[in-house]
């Protein structure tokens, strides 16, 4: 039985990936780093600030670090004040409510990030409950906020859905014994699925994504 969608924010909702490099770019570039996108998507995309921190400017202290990240997400969200959902996203919200589905946001972005990106998206009040990395004792790739997730909407993995776009989105959510599907955003297709996703698609229009959909919830009305 279907129950609930959960959803990752960063590159699931919404493709913030062009942004998050942009920004880390040039917050590198002040201590002669440059990085292309083969770096961003292997050494940073998905990953907490603190893991990122420590490995490309391991001589930073904690709290040097912790001062470098705030930079860089206060520059990330100068530089997003226009986010657009990804296509056809507004559609399976409303398909969740045909449905009477839950629905929750499962991220690692920094609280003052999701906040900020979800007042600009209009979407704050649509989740049922929100699970943020700062609020857990480990952050993707670990599963604990997934399971954090289930446990506030009542239900076990197999009665839910996740939609994820990074390789250690998808740890968590599989590694919580989820099924998860592939938001290919930013990350090969290929690449996404060898990491146990059911599928991967470019958005919410694929028609492999409803088909799949569909089918869990005629299977239920019979």
């Amino acid at each position: 039985m279907l129950a609930a969608i959960l959803f990752d924010l960063d590159g699931t909702i919404v493709n913030t990936d062009p942004i998050h490099y942009q920004a880390w770019q040039k917050m590198l570039l002040s201590y002669n780093i440059q990085i292309d996108e083969i770096f961003y998507k292997s050494r940073i995309s998905g990953r907490l600030n603190p893991e990122i921190v420590k490995d490309i400017l391991p001589q930073l202290s904690v709290a040097e670090g912790q001062k470098f990240a705030d930079e860089k997400e206060t520059l990330f969200r100068q530089l997003a004040p226009d986010l657009q959902a990804l296509n056809g996203f507004a559609e399976l919200i409303a398909w969740t409510e045909t449905h009477q589905l839950k629905r929750a946001l499962v991220t690692n972005a920094p609280r003052q990030n999701a906040k900020y990106m979800l007042e600009v998206l209009g979407i704050k009040e649509i989740f049922h409950t929100i699970v943020l990395a700062d609020d857990c004792r480990a952050g993707k790739p670990d599963p604990e906020p997934y399971q954090v997730a289930l446990n506030n909407l009542g239900i076990v993995a197999e009665q839910a859905i996740a939609l994820e776009d990074s390789p250690s989105g998808i740890r968590a959510a599989v590694g919580a014994g989820i099924r998860t599907i592939g938001i290919a955003s930013t990350h090969d297709p290929q690449v996404l699925q060898q990491f146990g996703t059911l599928m991967a698609i470019p958005d919410f229009t694929d028609l492999h994504l409803w088909k799949f959909l569909n089918s869990l919830i005629k299977v239920q009305s019979i």
